[in-house]
Order: structure tokens, then C-alpha cells, then sequence
């Protein structure tokens, strides 16, 4: 990706690659903004926050070579939406299956926090995503930030919601538009910070999972095209 939107971020994120993790001192960094990856036919998207400063930032794939992906992958694998439990590169021929994975944020920021204006920044990568996805009927937001993202991108397509959705693990809300409806999964993020503590387990990040492939089946999943995975 060329965008030049935030040109501190940009800075940021070559920093790194030039600077880089003691562990990963061999590694040729990405240290550019990093694509959505998946399914271009899913009918599942998962919107994290932003690319981490040594995993996807280094890796060039969402949640691909951290903790969070450590935790996510295995999780998609068990549900069916991935071909393998593990994500270690772009090049690990790992595969989504009826599933993409974006973020809010496509640039790593630092201290993991992107601000308001970056966000903002970022928002019409989001849209255009939720847009190439016509089979899309379910939404995950991976924390408050991904929630949130979510929630401005479904109204941003003329999607309502009969309430106002307020992120909480396991909560579920319903947009629609014309007939169609999306529903909405919140999840807590599965970072180190969420699992280590327990916050986050796998039995509840699990449960999402079972969750979002009962409403897939439900809007006919089982009929849709095979997978088309989109390179990271």
C-alpha cells in the first residue's frame, strides 16, 4: 500500500523495520501499512485495531507472527475458518475459508494506540472492504476499537440497528439495510493482555466462533462459492 495519509505513522513503521526486535534481527520487515487478508467471497469479517509494531508489521499479514494471532489462528482452525492452527508469514500458504481479516488501523502505531485522526484516517479502507464483501452477514469486532469501526462502517453503507450497539464480550446486535442483515459479534481482543489474564479465554473466544457459524448457516453459508483467499 502507497497511502501517505499519516506520514508519522509511516515514519514509525519504517523505523521499526530499520531498527527491529532483537528476536527477529534476521527478519526482512514489512514496515508498510498492511492489506486485509482472507476469503473475497466471506461471509465472516473480523476487524481488529492495528497491525502490531513486530508482528504484522513485520509480517505484512494480519495477526500473523504475535501473541494475538498465536491465540486467534488456532481458534479460527478449530471453527473451520482457517486450513492450519498456526500463522508465521505471508508465505506459510495458510488459507481463510468464508473469513476475512482486517483492522481499523492499517499502519502500526506506537504504543499500539492509534489516535482519533488516524482512525479517521483509516476509515475509508474499512468501507471499501465491508463493500467488496457481498456475502457479508457477520461482523467481528475484535475489542472496542474494531467494534467501533464496525459499527461507523455499517451506518456508513445505510445499515440501522434497532438499538445502539455498546461493546461488551459476547454481545450481538443486527444492522439492516433493504432486507439484508448483518449481525455484529463483539469479542474481547486477543491480545496477551486479554489472555494471559484470563479475560479472554478459549472456551469464550470459542463460543463467538460457534456463534458467527450459526448465523452463516442460518443465511445459507453452506451454499456459498469456494473459498478465493486473497494473498496477503
Amino acid at each position: 500500500m502507497r497511502c501517505r495519509r499519516c506520514p508519522e505513522l509511516r515514519a514509525y513503521t519504517a523505523q521499526v523495520a530499520r531498527e527491529k526486535k532483537r528476536a527477529h534481527r534476521d527478519c526482512s520487515y514489512w514496515g508498510k501499512p498492511v492489506p486485509g487478508f482472507g476469503d473475497a467471497h466471506a461471509g465472516m469479517l473480523l476487524v481488529g485495531l492495528a497491525p502490531g509494531a513486530h508482528g504484522s508489521n513485520r509480517t505484512g499479514r494480519p495477526f500473523t507472527g504475535d501473541a494475538s494471532g498465536d491465540f486467534l489462528y488456532p481458534a479460527l482452525f478449530r471453527a473451520g475458518f482457517a486450513s492450519a492452527p498456526v500463522a508465521c508469514d505471508r508465505f506459510d500458504g495458510l488459507e481463510l475459508r468464508d473469513c476475512f481479516i482486517t483492522a481499523a488501523a492499517r499502519c502500526a502505531p506506537p504504543k499500539n494506540k492509534p489516535t482519533p485522526q488516524e482512525l479517521r484516517n483509516c476509515f475509508s479502507f474499512l468501507v471499501e472492504e465491508f463493500e467488496a464483501l457481498e456475502r457479508l452477514r457477520v461482523v467481528i469486532g475484535l475489542g472496542a476499537t474494531g467494534f467501533n469501526a464496525i459499527v461507523r462502517a455499517l451506518a456508513q453503507q445505510g445499515f440501522a440497528f434497532a438499538g445502539k450497539p455498546v461493546f461488551g464480550h459476547g454481545a450481538e446486535f443486527h444492522a439492516v439495510r433493504d432486507g439484508r442483515t448483518v449481525s455484529l459479534l463483539a469479542t474481547y481482543h486477543p491480545s496477551r493482555q486479554n489472555t494471559n489474564t484470563g479475560k479472554l479465554t478459549v472456551a469464550m473466544f470459542d463460543a463467538i466462533f460457534t456463534r458467527a457459524k450459526e448465523i452463516l448457516a442460518r443465511a445459507g453459508g453452506a451454499d456459498r462459492p469456494s473459498a478465493d483467499p486473497v494473498p496477503g
